[in-house]
């Protein structure tokens, strides 16, 4: 296997524990030393707001570009949302990945005085925002105007009605491997059920304008151990994952194990079954996958 082929796979760690000024920076300085490719940050109440923090980690950083992962469209209005994704967009260099959901915390809804709808209504809501943004800043005389002349967007989810939306407008489409068990709680997509989400989204791709590239997939790591016990932390996955056997965690791209070798030509697996190109890995591990990231590039 060539270095060409191992640098065509991505990586971005999503940073969720900001701290102070100058933590952060430190943070987003090391990401970009370990090699990370993307730095992205969340949209949740409680965290602090993300475009300001993106352009914080472009006045510190050179190589790696920002995004949002993923913005809850809920709370945004499209019109003030192009605002802040162009004014972003040129502080950062047209460094920006425009990340978009349909969301998911009914409880941030509700505090932050805004409706949160049935899942219909909120990816209609994403629908909506996705295109009037575009529209938006694919005018002239849009003011301000972005630095990219597209800035590429990510939609993240695995309903239907989303996969469809992300088929006709995303650059990258996002897959958490989270899914909905019987009695409706969260919990974790087996491989094959994950498999299924990937070829339901490509069936939707048929329907993707004729002038747009194929989507990059990524996916959601959420667990990453390097030379440690790879069923350790299976408590910590989102969701539950009782219906799943050790063996099939043990090949789930949302659990990493292994050393370093191992785990990195698992990766190529995973883009072999799914087609997944680009991985997020959260920050708890943003050290623990350097290792991995040292072996793919060395």
């Amino acid at each position: 296997m060539t270095n060409q082929a191992d640098r065509s796979l991505r990586f971005a760690v999503n940073m969720f524990s900001t701290g102070t000024g100058a933590e952060w920076r430190a943070k987003c300085r090391r990401a970009e030393e370990l090699g990370y490719d993307v730095i992205l940050v969340a949209d949740h109440l409680g965290m602090p707001a993300p475009f300001p923090f993106l352009v914080a980690a472009a006045e510190v950083t050179e190589r790696p570009r920002l995004g949002t992962y993923v913005l809850n469209a809920g709370f945004w209005n499209p019109a003030l949302l192009a605002r802040e994704v162009a004014t972003t967009d040129q502080l950062t260099g047209g460094r920006l990945e425009l990340g978009l959901g349909a969301g998911y915390v009914r409880a941030e809804h509700e505090s932050a005085g805004l409706p949160f709808g049935s899942p219909r209504e909120r990816v209609d809501h994403l629908a909506r925002t996705v295109t009037e943004v575009g529209r938006l800043l694919a005018d002239p005389a849009h003011v301000p105007a972005a630095a990219q002349p597209r800035v590429p967007v990510v939609i993240g989810g695995s309903g239907d009605r989303l996969l469809r939306t992300a088929a006709r407008h995303a650059t990258t489409m996002a897959f958490t491997g989270g899914g909905t068990g019987p009695d409706g709680a969260p919990r974790l997509l087996g491989p094959a059920a994950l498999e299924e989400r990937v070829a339901a989204y490509r069936r939707f791709e048929a329907e993707r304008p004729a002038e747009l590239a194929p989507a990059e997939l990524n996916f959601l790591v959420q667990i990453v151990t390097v030379d440690g016990d790879p069923l350790a932390k299976k408590g910590e996955l989102i969701g539950d994952v009782s219906h799943l056997t050790d063996e099939e965690l043990l090949s789930h791209p949302a659990l990493l194990s292994g050393s370093a070798a191992n785990i990195a030509a698992r990766l190529h697996a995973h883009r072999a079954r799914y087609g997944f190109g680009y991985f997020t890995i959260l920050e708890p591990y943003m050290e623990e996958f350097a290792p991995v990231l040292e072996h793919l590039r060395a």
